[in-house]
């Protein structure tokens, strides 16, 4: 049985992601070629190491206690999918509060898992008066598929810095 928690030092740590699988086989990618966008042939596959999982779950703990909000699925004591919103809000009117990171272990895609997630923390975020979630999106196919079926569009207003930090992800939203 999964349940999702706010993650703290309680339930975060070094090794928390150790066991997390971060695989995905890209065929296909979103991009935005003038002025429209389109599926296009780009293939790559996305594999974190122990090193890379460990850095992540550093990068996790580090950013929870600088602020950020934080949501993790376990199933039992393993942490498999995980949830962050940023601290600072963006935008021109402030409007945007980033999602930082969103992902689920292998293994529990397709659950549903991701939905609970993004559920918990967009009702987190909509009681702190949170208009809007800015999220740099995956550009591939089956993300951009996932972010869609959550609600997500294409956002109105682009975050510069955030955009030009991954160049190829998509710039997407999502109303609260």
């Amino acid at each position: 049985m999964i349940t999702v928690e706010k993650l703290s030092q309680e339930n975060l740590n070094a090794h928390s992601l150790d066991h997390f699988i971060r695989h995905q086989v890209v065929t296909e990618c979103w991009r935005r070629v003038d002025g429209q966008w389109g599926l296009y042939p780009i293939a790559f596959t996305e594999d974190w190491d122990l090193e890379k999982l460990r850095a992540n779950a550093q990068a996790l703990a580090d950013g929870l206690e600088a602020g950020m909000l934080g949501f993790g699925a376990f199933d039992g004591d393993r942490l498999v999918g995980y949830i962050t919103l940023g601290a600072q809000a963006l935008g021109s009117r402030g409007q945007y509060r980033q999602l930082v990171d969103f992902q689920v272990s292998q293994e529990h895609r397709g659950l549903g898992v991701g939905r609970q997630l993004f559920t918990r923390l967009c009702s987190e975020a909509k009681s702190m008066g949170i208009p809007k979630l800015y999220i740099s999106a995956h550009s591939s196919k089956e993300s951009q598929a996932a972010y869609r079926r959550l609600g997500c569009v294409h956002a109105e207003e682009i975050i510069p810095a955030i955009a030009e930090e991954e160049p190829c992800d998509v710039q997407m939203e999502y109303p609260l």
